[in-house]
């Protein structure tokens, strides 16, 4: 037989049916291999979700339940910034190939989408119906603008007109300006606006204006109260105040809002000319890369949404609509503000030494005779601290060479 194209068509054919179990077989292998593994960025939400259960657990004392609330936001934000960003370049790329645990890049964003829309319900659930009453039964208010007593409303105007007023910026948007270019991680006010005498954005005689709430000032601000204590959050500050920016216009709908970019660095070490300068560069650049979260209040008006939409380019699953303040971390700065309260954190725990180094005043002595095993955070971590010490004033050291993460303002290691 002339192995013509045809005859080897049917031969092709008859060789996939010879081995068609074969092939059902290796699916089936795959497939039983994928279900020995879960999906790394889902496995990460689980621990997230751990954070969030000892924010719900009323056993726990309050002030520390409002700094696992704060911990699941910036865990949140890091996790968007990095891992889901890493994803998103996966599928603007057009890759694939599914990973061990057998989803591919766009089926990761959906599950990942699908399940922190459940954790952010739950987060706010225990704001609202947990961690704000808590509060209020200890005698600590976070007022909205409606709940402000008259001298309480006195104060917070001269605070916003002596503070908060000369660094507000209002960035107007109409038919011939862009859209402004929004900071990561900043929360912003978007405020509707009618101008019925100039040629406008949107349709129907309106315009509209962005306020990035200002970082240099603290985000909880102490209101008077004689019988406990009372805070306001900035963005009600400035909503209360908001006809004061605006003149000769009519302010309409209002939505706080705020956007987590693609901060996922690119950093190419072997070609790089300068590494440092190339660092500084990648970090540069992560105030403005994709935009890959939308936060926004639950209530806010179909045209703010709209026009966000439209504007961010940003898809369905990744908009999130919250029924409470943005960035939970304000959570974590609220115990310092309130003062000493050691009933509602747990007790505090002071490490004991390590038996190798008591009565040891040189620590590399200790370690020429024998290896030290520390057991933190049961055991002191002073002697970590003391061998950086000793080596920075020991001049036979040439170097001293470690990873350092998430280091302290304050840190002895970086002051050696």
């Amino acid at each position: 037989m002339e192995p013509n194209a045809e005859n080897l068509d049917r031969a092709f054919l008859l060789s996939l049916d010879e081995n068609k179990d074969l092939l059902g077989k290796a699916a089936f292998e795959r497939s039983a291999f994928s279900s020995k593994f879960i999906n790394r960025e889902l496995s990460w939400l689980e621990f997230n979700d751990r954070c969030l259960e000892e924010a719900r657990d009323i056993e726990n004392p309050l002030f520390e339940r409002l700094n696992f609330i704060s911990i699941t936001g910036s865990n949140l934000d890091e996790f968007f910034m990095v891992r889901v960003a890493s994803i998103h370049d996966l599928v603007k790329a057009d890759y694939t190939v599914a990973d061990p645990s057998g989803l591919k890049p766009q089926e990761q964003l959906e599950r990942i989408s699908e399940r922190v829309h459940e954790m952010v319900r739950r987060q706010y659930s225990t704001v609202n119906r947990s961690l704000f009453p808590a509060l209020e039964k200890e005698g600590f208010f976070i007022k909205t603008p409606d709940q402000l007593t008259e001298d309480q409303l006195k104060f917070a105007q001269r605070y916003y007109e002596s503070t908060v007023f000369p660094v507000l910026t209002p960035l107007a948007v109409d038919a011939g300006s862009p859209f402004p270019l929004i900071a990561n991680k900043s929360l912003n006010l978007f405020v509707m606006v009618e101008q019925p005498d100039r040629k406008l954005k949107t349709e129907g005689g309106k315009s509209f204006a962005i306020i990035q709430i200002p970082v240099v000032l603290p985000r909880i601000v102490q209101l008077p109260d004689p019988t406990g204590k009372s805070f306001i959050l900035l963005e009600d500050l400035v909503i209360l105040f908001i006809n004061r920016l605006f003149s000769g216009v009519k302010v309409g709908d209002i939505a706080r809002f705020r956007i987590t970019r693609n901060a996922d660095l690119e950093i190419d070490d072997e070609d790089a000319a300068d590494l440092l300068v190339e660092i500084e560069y990648q970090l540069h650049k992560r105030q403005w890369g994709e935009v890959i979260r939308l936060e926004i209040d639950r209530d806010a008006a179909p045209a703010i949404v709209q026009e966000l939409y439209e504007n961010l380019k940003i898809s369905d699953i990744n908009v999130y609509r919250v029924p409470g303040p943005l960035d939970l971390t304000f959570f974590s700065k609220l115990p310092k503000l309130i003062g000493d309260r050691p009933d509602l954190k747990y007790p505090s725990f002071v490490p004991q030494p390590s038996p190798a180094f008591l009565r040891q005043s040189d620590i590399f002595s200790v370690l020429r005779d024998r290896d030290v095993i520390l057991n933190h955070p049961f055991e002191s971590f002073s002697p970590v601290i003391e061998l950086i010490q000793q080596a920075s004033r020991d001049p036979n050291v040439l170097a001293i060479k470690q990873t350092l993460y998430r280091v302290s303002g304050q840190s002895p290691i970086i002051t050696a």
